[in-house]
């Protein structure tokens, strides 16, 4: 990295802390362009569940990496990583700022420092521990997982059963951490300076917003796109693990009541997000502000941070 590499804007922070607002308030000051780095995201048909940007505020900037993926297909950090190191060379090359924002930890380490080469994929390993799961219940393999590498079990969602079973996997052909292996032949990205800019809002706000927003989506119709999305994708889609659609699949099943519902979605969001905070925490060179994305003050002070980095 040199003084003379184009600048890279990464903005994180827990789900529901204002990245959206900020990176489009950036975009629009410095003729930037937005790459999402959010693992629910990239995949096609969900809408409510994964607060993707709106129609007006993808039309206030180039969006990136947004409803790219069949939600039946594998799509891994090393996907990602690749086609967003592409995007950003792109976006910088036609002379726009590059602008990464979204909450997934594991996607963001694979774009800036690279990925490890793991042992191999063992699918009598994996068919046995999909089975525990089943046999034992949700949670079963996040609760392994923390056992074996607390980490890697921070930085993954208990309901991503493709991702624990990598994780675990890696663990134990390996005899290590995946953690550990990480740290070690990675490619980190190279031509770019990168600016981090986290957002850090109340702790009790941002639960707050968050027990709005997932009660917002039930009533925005999250059942009925639900609904839709297993009878075209089936319920194994990958995207119905995630936070809202995991709960609104145990309802549609009939396992719990509505209400029910949208209280274990409200948790679901309000532990991811504390899970994403103790990610991002020991994210090196954050440069971190108080508040949310959308606050005007908070606002001017992240362009000036950038304008102060071109």
């Amino acid at each position: 990295m040199t003084s003379r590499d184009p600048l890279l804007v990464v903005i994180v922070g827990p789900t529901g802390s204002g990245k959206t607002a900020l990176s489009l308030a950036i975009a629009s000051r410095f003729n930037g362009e937005i790459v999402n780095c959010d693992s629910v995201a990239v995949y096609r048909d969900f809408e409510i569940g994964t607060a993707k940007p709106t129609a007006e505020e993808r039309a206030r900037a180039p969006h990136h990496l947004l409803d790219i993926v069949d939600p039946r297909e594998p799509f891994t950090a090393g996907d990602y990583a690749r086609m967003a190191r592409d995007t950003i060379s792109d976006i910088s090359r036609r002379g726009r700022l590059p602008i990464v924002a979204g909450g997934t930890g594991l996607y963001l380490r694979a774009l800036l420092e690279g990925l490890f080469e793991g042992p191999p994929r063992s699918e009598e390993l994996r068919d046995r521990l999909r089975a525990r799961e089943k046999a034992k219940g949700t949670g079963y393999l996040h609760r392994l997982l923390t056992r074996l590498d607390p980490d890697a079990a921070a930085a993954i969602h208990a309901n991503d059963t493709p991702k624990l079973v990598r994780a675990i996997e890696v663990c134990l052909s390996s005899g290590e951490r995946m953690t550990d292996m990480w740290k070690r032949g990675r490619d980190p990205l190279q031509g770019f300076r990168v600016l981090k800019i986290g957002l850090n809002p109340d702790r009790n706000a941002l639960y707050t917003r968050l027990n709005e927003r997932a009660a917002k989506m039930f009533d925005s119709g999250l059942v009925e796109e639900t609904r839709r999305l297993i009878e075209r994708h089936g319920d194994d889609a990958r995207p119905l693990a995630s936070c809202g659609y995991a709960q609104t699949v145990q309802f549609l099943r009939g396992e719990i009541n509505r209400k029910l519902a949208v209280w274990a979605a409200q948790q679901s969001h309000r532990n991811y997000a504390k899970r994403q905070i103790t990610w991002f925490r020991r994210e090196p060179d954050v440069q971190w502000i108080t508040g949310f994305g959308d606050d005007a003050e908070l606002q001017a002070r992240a362009i000036d941070l950038v304008a102060s980095n071109l």
